[in-house]
């Protein structure tokens, strides 16, 4: 029974097999049947999204992280704590210094007022010796001495207000004392930048982690792009803002819109000499497709990156785009693009990949007949 058993399994296996041989060559025969207009290129690429890197500002041991990998976030969630008992205590000092200081401005106020009321009245008094003087009814001692008080009197008033000065600064360095603890202590908070999912976990609670040590990465999943490598003589025809097209091996009966936003000056699968037409063909340029945020947030729970598609570029504006490129992708259930602005934490399953690009919800109507995607004629 082993025996038959093992027979049928060899005989599932080979049958699997031809069937995606079988497949593969069809699909490549139904490729190459389709023909671009002249003035429109394509290449493949796949769904690429910008990884975002969540790591700490300063060392310290973590408390918790609250986000795990495949989980949506959005901006301004919670994704980790580092304990900060240390900096709590530094703040707590720092606040105390910054009392002290206003405590001693406050001082320095009162100490001018007192002294400026003593010079008022050496001045008073100066002013009837100096009466006494012009009379002849004071002596010269009597005299100096009058004049000796109040000239120790203003100066006192300029000491204290110099003192007056030197605690109002004080104070202003202990208040930036107060907010640079402040901003280090909020530091120690990990927030999410921006709407994705999370691609990495790279640390867990207890562990010591250095200054810039990562503890998640994420995916924007606002920033999403495929990028194509394009022949020489054809990527030098394309602008930076042309219209594009991007057909998902997963949906190649829909077409989603994009934008040309970087084209490489510098070439890949470069030859090692150049010299002659040929050669010169082989050199490629990469090509980035954007495509529209708008586009994306109705999707955003189901994009996947690392889907393998073409990508097509508009090199003239006058040629219209074929009728198998039109095609939109229909907008999913309301629920859907809910689920998306909530953006609560949840756990990944195995076989959930922690990446964007869309598999579409199937439309109310009968789907049109898949045009093939092209697959360029360059390599």
């Amino acid at each position: 029974m082993k025996s038959g058993a093992v027979q049928r399994l060899v005989q599932l296996i080979v049958l699997g097999a031809v069937a995606f041989v079988g497949w593969r060559a069809w699909q490549r025969h139904q490729r190459a049947q389709v023909q671009l207009p002249e003035g429109i290129t394509a290449g493949n690429g796949r769904i690429e999204a910008i990884q975002v890197d969540i790591a700490t500002k300063y060392a310290g041991r973590i408390g918790d992280v609250l986000a795990r990998e495949g989980s949506m976030v959005a901006p301004d969630d919670l994704l980790a704590h580092i304990d900060s008992t240390e900096m709590r205590a530094e703040l707590e000092k720092a606040n105390a210094q910054l009392a002290k200081a206003a405590e001693d401005v406050a001082r320095a106020a009162a100490d001018i007022v007192e002294k400026q009321s003593a010079a008022d009245l050496s001045e008073k008094s100066f002013a009837r010796s100096e009466t006494l003087k012009r009379n002849k009814a004071i002596a010269d001692q009597d005299f100096d001495e009058s004049r000796a008080r109040r000239d120790s009197s203003a100066a006192a008033v300029n000491v204290a207000k110099a003192t007056l000065r030197s605690a109002e600064k004080a104070e202003l360095a202990a208040a930036a004392e107060v907010s640079r603890q402040t901003a280090q202590l909020a530091e120690m908070t990990l927030k999410s930048p921006v709407r994705g999912r999370v691609l990495y976990r790279l640390a867990e609670p207890g562990m010591v982690l250095p200054a810039g040590g990562k503890v998640l990465t994420l995916l924007d999943l606002s920033d999403i792009y495929m990028e194509i490598f394009l022949p020489s003589r054809e990527a030098a025809r394309v602008r930076v803002g042309s219209e594009a097209r991007i057909v998902l091996d997963v949906a190649p009966e829909y077409a989603a819109r994009a934008t040309v936003s970087f084209v490489s000056p510098e070439a890949q699968f470069t030859p090692k000499q150049v010299e002659t037409r040929s050669e010169r063909d082989k050199l490629m340029f990469r090509v980035k497709l954007q495509l529209p945020a708008e586009l994306i947030l109705p999707y955003l729970e189901r994009i996947k990156t690392g889907l393998r598609g073409v990508g097509y570029v508009r090199l003239d504006d006058t040629v219209p785009w074929p009728d198998f490129l039109e095609r939109r992708f229909p907008t999913p259930p309301p629920a859907a693009t809910s689920a998306a602005h909530e953006a609560q934490p949840t756990p990944a399953t195995p076989a959930a990949a922690p990446a964007p690009a869309a598999a579409p919800q199937a439309p109310a109507e009968p789907a049109p007949k898949p045009a093939p995607p092209v697959e360029p004629s360059r390599s």
